[in-house]
């Protein structure tokens, strides 16, 4: 779970430098603001769309659909790693 947290605080940490450090250093040019505008809403935009599409593999909402013979043999599978862990 930390290594989550650590992935997703260092995506979080580039798309901010993109949106917050990089429309700092732009050269002044009359168009300066529209540009800046463009990167800060380019990085939030990129960053939400990570973070949705990242939360949503966290925790899908649709399973994979499987047929009664592969779901008794994951059951069964899953039974005997739990006995070998637990005894």
């Amino acid at each position: 779970m930390a290594v989550a947290w650590i992935f997703c605080s260092l995506v979080t940490l580039f798309w901010a430098a993109i949106g917050i450090v990089v429309p700092i250093f732009l050269p002044k040019r009359p168009n300066r603001g529209v540009f800046q505008l463009a990167l800060i809403l380019t990085a939030v935009t990129c960053w939400l769309f990570w973070l949705i599409t990242y939360m949503t593999q966290m925790n899908p909402l649709i399973g994979p659909k499987l047929n009664k013979l592969t779901l008794l043999a994951v059951a069964q599978q899953w039974v005997r790693n739990h006995n070998k862990i637990c005894h």
